[in-house]
Formats: structure tokens, sequence, C-alpha cells
């Protein structure tokens, strides 16, 4: 009798389990099939756009398919340099924004007042304001007659204004300034789940705080870490408009060379091949990046 129970429960359970997979198999399809048609359509459009040859005569596409794009690219220093620092300020960007925003995460995480929510939502704010505007406004501060220079000039700490605006650094600080707020969210929301009494109970056998970071709260917060670091990483290498706003026209990073190249030289081929080559040496690291921690995180 029980066997024959069992038996109809199963044959009962087995439709049900087919219903729901089919209900959400037709809740994510839509979305799903959008999403892979409004990335991948562009994507091969543009793949196919960059290994076509460009008359520069004309300034028109020449139908080809030719890794010249791809080879020049690398063959022109101007290029590979400007891949080097997209890297460089990239990675900068990042780390800074490790430093800075974990103890800020783990602040907000472990904050039990009324006034978390507001530390929370102070964090949020300026994602409300556009890359564009919050790239002028640090303009007006790093400006030769900015808020920098004239207060250090006020104080008597310089003489002549200091060389901050069109630099590296301006356009670094700007960067962190746009990504440090994804870091501290993906890092405080893996904190949280992070039970307090482990953290006791490594004070309570002796260890320094500096020990319990390192053996316990790092180890545990690597999810965090390792999302954290892979959205600031990614931001930061597509970045446009700090880019081109606080680092000039001299200073060249990868997206707004991208832009420069479809809609100055009207050339896209190259474009699309130089979109191609951003986009894979960022995949490349960030998967690089994920198996070293990953790796780390087994051991």
């Amino acid at each position: 009798m029980s066997e024959t129970v069992a038996i109809r429960g199963s044959a009962v359970a087995a439709p049900r389990r087919r219903g729901e997979g089919l209900t959400a198999t037709t809740l994510i399809g839509p979305a799903t099939v959008f999403v892979a048609v409004s990335l991948f359509a562009p994507l091969s459009i543009l793949l196919r756009y960059s290994l076509n040859d460009f008359d520069k005569a004309t300034k028109t596409m020449i139908a080809a398919v030719t890794p010249a794009n791809y080879i020049r690219f690398f063959t022109d220093a101007y290029y590979t340099s400007a891949l080097a620092t997209t890297i460089e300020v990239a990675l900068l960007s990042t780390i800074v924004c490790l430093v800075l925003g974990f103890p800020l995460a783990y602040v907000v995480a472990r904050t039990q007042s009324r006034f978390k929510n507001l530390l929370i939502m102070a964090i949020v704010l300026p994602l409300f304001v556009g890359n564009a505007v919050r790239a002028a406004g640090w303009m007006v501060i790093f400006g030769n007659k900015g808020f920098v220079n004239a207060g250090l000039m006020g104080l008597g700490v310089i003489e002549k204004p200091l060389e901050i605006m069109f630099t590296e650094k301006a356009v670094i600080i700007g960067i962190i300034a746009v990504t440090l707020p994804f870091m501290v969210l993906s890092l405080q929301s893996v904190i949280e789940g992070i039970d307090r009494a482990v953290e006791e109970a490594a004070f309570s056998l002796g260890a320094p705080p500096l020990t319990m970071f390192r053996r316990v709260l790092w180890p545990l917060a690597l999810p965090g870490v390792l999302a954290g670091t892979i959205l600031t990483f990614i931001l930061a290498m597509n970045a446009y408009a700090t880019p081109y706003l606080l680092g000039g026209p001299l200073f060249k990073m990868m997206a707004p060379l991208v832009y420069n190249t479809f809609t100055q030289q009207s050339n896209w081929p190259f474009g699309g091949a130089i979109a191609f080559i951003l986009m894979a040496v960022t995949l490349t690291l960030t998967v690089a990046a994920n198996l070293l921690i990953q790796r780390r995180t087994k051991r």
C-alpha cells in the first residue's frame, strides 16, 4: 500500500516539476532572448566591420576579410601605449577603491544604529549624478584657479598653481569617485553575511586585529572582493567621460580612442577592431583575476 502511494506521489510530483520548469523558462525566456539579440547582434556586425578595409581618400568601408586592422593596432606604438595606459589606470583605480572601500564597507556592514540606511544612501547618492557632470565638477576643483590651487595658494603652501588637470592623476581620481560606490556595495553585502561571532572567536583566541583580518575576515570576504574588483576594473577599463574631460585630448585611453576613431576619422573597421581588442583584454584580465582568486580561496 505504501509503495503504491509513493508511486502515485512521484507521478503527481513529476508533472508539477515539469510545470515549474516550464514556468521558469517562460519567465526568463523573453529577457534572455532580448539580451542575447541586443548584445550579440551588434557585436557580430561590429566584428564583421572590423575585418573590412578602409579607403582613407573617400573615407568609405570596403568589404574584405583581413586582420590588417588588428595588425595595425599592435604594431603602432601610439595605440599600444593607449592600451597600456588604460590597463594601468584601471588597475590603480581598482586597487585604491579596494583599499578605501573595504574599511567603509566594514563599518556600514557592522553598523546596527538607525543611521545605517542614511550611510547606504550617502554611498549610493553619487550614482544619481551622471559621469559627465561629476567630471565637470572635478574640472572646477582641479583647474588652475580651482578650489585646490586657490586654497593652497591662499594658505601660502604653493606660489604657482599645480598642474592637476589633464594628467593621469586627475583621471584616476575621477574614476575612483565613479567606481568606489560599486566596490563598497559589493563588499558590504558580503561582509554582512559573515557572522560577527567568528571575529569575536578569533579575538578571544588572542589574535590581534591584523591577524584576524588576514586569517579570518579577508578569506571570508573574498567573494565580495572578487565581485567588487571585477566590476570596478570593467568600469575603469571602459570609462569614457572621465578620461575625456579630465585627461584632455593628449591623454589617450581606449574608450575615447574608439569614439574618436568612429566619429572623427569615420574609420569603422579600425574602430571596431579597437573595440574588440578592448573587450578581449578586459575579459581576459577579468577571467585571469577570477581564476587566481578562486585558486587562492581553495588553498
